[in-house]
């Protein structure tokens, strides 16, 4: 038998940030299993083309940094720090892996493994059982279950002839067709679209089945360090200051769009979902550039000469290759208290921010004593699917801030961390005049926003009661 302090399952961006954080601040020893063959949780089953969405000093964990900070001269993202991609992440993890975890000495790491409950797991190779007895925690950090084209099961049918693939096959089955179709409205749709046009596909070569159009965040509203201090933390305080001023959920969304937090891909449609995925302005230019756009909702069948929809048909032609975009990427699942009793369950306490998140929880574990205590500063962020979810998403944003800031170590702690996005060198920005005054807004607009929020939220729960 196996005895460890932490049974960590998935060694994800989530179980890696974690333990990282563990071997950072405690003398604890650390048991990971995962059922992948490297570090890095879905990264090694995505496509060869994918990247960050966000830069890549959010991610990755807190003693070693991800790329070189450096901000992007050419391409979709110039202008902005750079998006690692996922090739990078994978050898990123496996280095930590080799080079810093199993050499501490209290680190043990099995690959390839499927964790089957009560401290147990079992090799995918061997079939062989093991059983580890936890004297602290068992960590989950497998519960956002994120899911990729490469894994997912189509929930259509595919009529014989008709040639289906996947992202991660895309370079190889591109070529020799006159149409691509892609399946799907969320970022891995996006991220197609956009590499077959940097490949040379000609816009009208695409048509694009969008169930449901998102807003996307605008990647110019969320690059770190003080170069880009006005925009984004100028940019929170106009958040803020949009969510103590709208009515409703749609008249926040059109004071978010003009203060610039987020894009539409087409003005003429009003977006219904939202689910994080963030894009630079000229990424979403780009995708403006598709026409050949299908809003008939979900795929259901595809036959040889049709593509049969929620509401309707659209002709097709034989030689059409498809493309799934449709796994979900994060479900959409209740949130569960973080600490409970012998278990830890890694959810996010900053929205869109995984890697500092289970940091986060780890420092938390580490600093205090009492699980009520730990629960109170690591309320978990709900995860967003429509656009009103955003609504929750911002209140327990501000609730989780709030209470930070009532610990002044702590809130010592976020700034000076890596993947607070703030560890970049002082320029003495934000204690400038113009930094000041973005400051106090911040501070002005909050209380009003979550006040303002709550009672949008109120009305919307005593609508949908109605109905």
């Amino acid at each position: 038998m196996l005895t460890t302090d932490y049974l960590i399952i998935g060694s994800g961006a989530a179980g890696m940030s974690f333990a990282d954080q563990l071997l950072t601040e405690t003398n604890a020893s650390i048991v990971i299993v995962d059922r992948h063959h490297l570090p890095g949780g879905h990264w090694n089953d995505a496509y060869s083309f994918v990247r960050l969405h966000a830069p890549s000093a959010f991610y990755g964990v807190g003693s070693r940094r991800l790329g070189n900070d450096c901000i992007d001269v050419s391409g979709l993202n110039r202008g902005y720090y750079e998006l690692a991609s996922g090739a990078e992440i994978v050898s990123y993890f496996d280095k930590l892996m080799q080079e810093r975890f199993l050499p501490s000495g209290r680190v043990q790491y099995f690959p390839m493994c499927e964790y089957v409950g009560h401290g147990r797991f079992i090799s995918r190779l061997s079939g062989t059982m093991q059983q580890v007895a936890f004297g602290k925690r068992l960590v989950n950090a497998a519960f956002q279950d994120t899911q990729v084209p490469s894994t997912h099961t189509p929930s259509f049918q595919v009529a014989e002839g008709v040639e289906l693939t996947t992202p991660n096959l895309l370079p190889m089955y591109a070529p020799g067709h006159e149409r691509r179709v892609i399946l799907g409205g969320g970022k891995t749709a996006m991220d197609v679209c956009i590499w077959l046009q940097q490949m040379g596909a000609r816009p009208e070569s695409i048509r694009w089945i969008v169930p449901q159009d998102s807003w996307v965040r605008n990647r110019d509203m969320m690059q770190p360090g003080d170069a880009f201090f006005e925009r984004t933390v100028g940019g929170t305080a106009d958040l803020f200051e949009a969510a103590a001023e709208a009515t409703s959920v749609a008249d926040l969304f059109e004071r978010l769009e003009k203060r610039g937090q987020i894009l539409r891909i087409d003005r003429t449609i009003w977006p219904t979902a939202f689910r994080g995925a963030t894009l630079s302005i000229l990424e979403a230019e780009a995708l403006g550039t598709i026409k050949d756009v299908v809003r008939k909702g979900r795929v259901r069948r595809i036959e040889r000469d049709s593509i049969v929809l929620d509401r309707g048909n659209v002709d097709a032609a034989p030689d059409d290759l498809y493309v799934d975009c449709t796994a979900k990427g994060f479900r959409k699942r209740p949130a569960v208290p973080i600490f409970n009793a012998d278990q830890i369950t890694l959810q996010q306490v900053r929205p869109g921010r995984l890697s500092f998140s289970a940091a986060f929880i780890a420092h938390v574990e580490a600093s205090y004593n009492d699980d009520a205590i730990k629960n109170d500063l690591c309320a978990p962020i709900p995860s967003v699917e429509v656009a009103e979810d955003f609504l929750s998403t911002m209140i327990a944003t501000l609730r989780n801030e709030r209470r930070w800031t009532t610990e002044k170590e702590l809130r010592r702690w976020i700034d000076e961390h890596r993947l607070s996005g703030t560890g970049f060198p002082d320029t003495g920005v934000a204690s400038s005049p113009k930094g000041t005054r973005i400051l106090e807004r911040l501070r002005e607009a909050r209380p009003r926003a979550a006040a303002n929020l709550a009672r949008i939220i109120a009305e919307l729960d005593s609508t949908h009661q109605a109905s």
